[in-house]
């Protein structure tokens, strides 16, 4: 979907890639409408006060600051953050001048729990926890769709990892 497949190691297999659902920019969106509102407000109530255009202007100015930072910026962040699984590791790549990346072996993710709160339930998207055996603890992935279906292909991923040839080798001896 999203990931580029130049990050992809040689006979490296993608299973999920993802980025947060799009209920993640209701906020923003919601600011848009907010602020476009309170622009035009503030417009049909400078002109009939009878004050000169500049104070419109500064309005408008302030209105266009709030949706660079309250709507485009959030929406930017939503646009460049990917989440993907191969069979390998999980990839996270985010950032809209700077890119960071972070990687974890799936040889040390130990569990992957998830969260469904009341307001992901309708959408079917949710939180996914994993808990590796880094320093790093818990990675939390926000907002993910269809949630329950990735947690099941990660925990088969997982099993098939953990008893693959040199697991079935040892059950053997």
């Amino acid at each position: 979907m999203a990931i580029s497949k130049k990050l992809l190691n040689p006979g490296e297999r993608l299973i999920i890639s993802t980025r947060q659902h799009p209920k993640a920019l209701f906020g923003p969106i919601l600011a848009l409408v907010v602020l476009l509102a309170a622009g035009v407000a503030a417009q049909v109530l400078l002109d009939d006060s009878g004050f000169p255009g500049v104070l419109t202007l500064i309005v408008w100015v302030l209105v266009v600051l709030g949706i660079v930072w309250f709507s485009l910026r959030p929406f930017l962040d939503w646009l460049t953050t990917v989440h993907a699984f191969t069979d390998r590791r999980l990839i996270t790549r985010n950032g809209i001048i700077t890119r960071r990346g972070h990687d974890i072996p799936l040889a040390r993710v130990s569990d992957i729990a998830m969260e469904v709160n009341l307001l992901d339930r309708p959408f079917g998207c949710g939180s996914l926890l994993i808990s590796d055996a880094s320093t790093f603890g818990t990675v939390r992935l926000n907002d993910i769709p269809h949630v329950e279906a990735a947690q099941r292909q990660l925990n088969e991923l997982l099993h098939e990892l953990h008893s693959g040839p040199a697991a079935r080798r040892d059950e053997g001896v």
